[in-house]
This record gives C-alpha cells, sequence and structure tokens, in this order.
C-alpha cells in the first residue's frame, strides 16, 4: 500500500539548538535527539556486545501539536517523554542483555543532553508502566536535571517494532485508560493536587489532538468548544486553583474520554480486539494499529514535523547540521 512509504518520514537533523530561546525547548529538536540516541544506541550493542537491536524512537506527548512554526514550545516543557520500540524475540529476552541496553541508553542520554545543558543523574530502570501488556509490559527509565533547566527524561520501551507513529497511536489505547481513572463518569470525581489534575488536563489535550482525525464527527462538535476554553486556559498558565478545577469538572462532566475510546475502539474491535482489554491482548498485537487508523491518524502525526522542517530550513538553510 502507499501509505506504508509514508510511515518511514526522515527527519533531518539541522542547525539550531535544543533551547533556542527563552529557554524553552524546540520540540523538531528533541524528537531528533531522541531518534537518534535509539539509533546510537543500536549502533553501541553491536558494536561493543555484538547484539543485534533494531530501535525506533522518537518524543512523547504532544506539545508538537501545538508548537510554534519553527517547533519551539509554546509552553515551558521540562518534562522530557521519549517512547521507544524495541524487538520481540530478540538477544534483549536474556536479562543480561537488556541491562547492558538500559546502561548504554542512560549514559547516552547524560551524553547527550549534557551538550545542552543538562545534567542528569540517579538513572533508574524496570518500573512497570500500568494498563500495559500483561506478558510483556512497557517499561520506563528515567532521569532527573539537577540544574533546574528540566526536571527529568523519561523513556517508555514498549516490546515489538514499530515505527514511532504506530507506536504513539498504540500507546493512545493505554492513555486513555488512565484518563479514565479520574474521569469515570460512574464515580463521583475524586479531589487530587492541582498539578496531577494540570496534568490530567494536559493529557486531555494531546489525547483530542492526536486522535482527532480519527474521531467521530458529532463527538467533534461536542468536544471543540471545550477543548479550545481548556486550551486557551492552558496556553495562559491555568495559574489559580479555582481555573484548574473548574477545567476539571468541565471535561469530567462532558465525557471526553468515552469519545476518545470510541475512535479506537471501534477499528480494532474489527480485528477482534478489545480496547479496553489491552493489557490481555497476545504479545505479537503490542504496537499493532489497523490500517484503518493508520490511514487517518499518521498523516496528522506526520504534519507538524514537516511543517517544523520546512520552516527550519527556510530560517538556516537547507543544509544539515554534522552533529
Amino acid at each position: 500500500m502507499i501509505y506504508n512509504l509514508t510511515y518511514n518520514m526522515q527527519y533531518k537533523i539541522l542547525p539550531g539548538h535544543l533551547y533556542p530561546k527563552d529557554n524553552r525547548v524546540n520540540l523538531y529538536y528533541l524528537h531528533n535527539l531522541f531518534k537518534v540516541i535509539g539509533e546510537s544506541v543500536s549502533l553501541q550493542m553491536k558494536q561493543q556486545h555484538k547484539v543485534s537491536v533494531p530501535i525506533t524512537a522518537g518524543m512523547w506527548g504532544g506539545s508538537y501539536m501545538v508548537g510554534l512554526d519553527d517547533g519551539q514550545a509554546k509552553t515551558n516543557v521540562v518534562r522530557l517523554y521519549s517512547i521507544v520500540n524495541l524487538p520481540q524475540n530478540s538477544p534483549l529476552d536474556r536479562v543480561e542483555n537488556f541491562e547492558c541496553l538500559m546502561e548504554i541508553y542512560q549514559q547516552t542520554c547524560c551524553t547527550t543532553f549534557k551538550r545542552y545543558g543538562l545534567n542528569l543523574v540517579d538513572p533508574r530502570w524496570g518500573e512497570s508502566i500500568p494498563y500495559s501488556n500483561n506478558e510483556r509490559p512497557t517499561t520506563a527509565l528515567q532521569m532527573w536535571d539537577n540544574t533546574g533547566k528540566a526536571k527529568f527524561v523519561r523513556a517508555f520501551f514498549v516490546w515489538n517494532e514499530a515505527t514511532w507513529e504506530e507506536s504513539i497511536i498504540y500507546d493512545m489505547i493505554r492513555n486513555i485508560k488512565v484518563l479514565k481513572e479520574l474521569l469515570n463518569i460512574n464515580i463521583r470525581p475524586p479531589k487530587k493536587e492541582i498539578a496531577e489534575l494540570k496534568f490530567l488536563l494536559q493529557d486531555v489535550l494531546i489525547t483530542y489532538f492526536t486522535l482527532y482525525s480519527a474521531l467521530t464527527p458529532d463527538f467533534i462538535e461536542h468536544a471543540k468548544p471545550i477543548i479550545k476554553d481548556l486550551f486557551e486556559k492552558f496556553i495562559n498558565g491555568m495559574k489559580t486553583e479555582e481555573i484548574v478545577e473548574e477545567q476539571y469538572h468541565k471535561v469530567y462532566s462532558s465525557a471526553l474520554v468515552y469519545g476518545f475510546e470510541e475512535a479506537l475502539q471501534i477499528p480494532y474491535k474489527k480485528e477482534n480486539l478489545d480496547v479496553k482489554n489491552v493489557e490481555g491482548w497476545p504479545v505479537d498485537k503490542i504496537n499493532y494499529v489497523p490500517n484503518e487508523l493508520k490511514e487517518k491518524l499518521v498523516p496528522a502525526l506526520q504534519a507538524p514535523w514537516k511543517k517544523f522542517q520546512t520552516n527550519l530550513e527556510k530560517k538556516y538553510g537547507a543544509e544539515v547540521a554534522n552533529r
């Protein structure tokens, strides 16, 4: 199919900086750094340990959907997330090889981000992520920045080969299950810390923008004014507890999470896969995305990066940076 050709979009490393101005990260650059880190780790595993491990990686989180035209974040992004896809039935099934991978990954992240003024310390890995596959759960590696420029770098390791776009779509299933913990319309909204509610509301925005092309017209009509108001408040900082709680109750009462779930539930159901029980799927269905969803969502996921690349090339010229 013609779509398969578009799944492997190539992103150039362009001249510029991770923090071009105002200490706000350039998301195009961050995405590329995570991609290059994955490729570098794969190469080091082969050179140092004679272990062949294909890795795809990129940014996790949807702030790139609303970045400025050159990729700079509109808000101060201090939690730097990556999603990393690892092969099944590979040498990584041996504990010692996986531990080597984690060692090299954290060392490569430390070295790479040090160039941009971050000092990453206290690496921890092995945590299983809720709502991931029961047999091969997604795990995380996290390091904290002690300079104050960022809070942390956190990478999610998902057990199946996939393109970045496929892994982002698949992870939406898990993300929606997390959202439902605080947005379950059948349970009285729990009292939570304001910081936690802010992250929840950010995830609502990310999920909406990521799944937009697969949402039903009726749901978009219902959700659009709520999302528009939330987005405007979010960009302006949501500086008071009252604003955060008001937005949370608005999102909760409007049952947005169920419209997100429906967008994924119908295409997966045609493949005999229940998104409400994603933890119990066969391991070979990790990172699986039906073609119907790829056709709708992959072009939209790629569009911001293409725009950023075009505008950065205009700004710096088409020269590719040697770094």
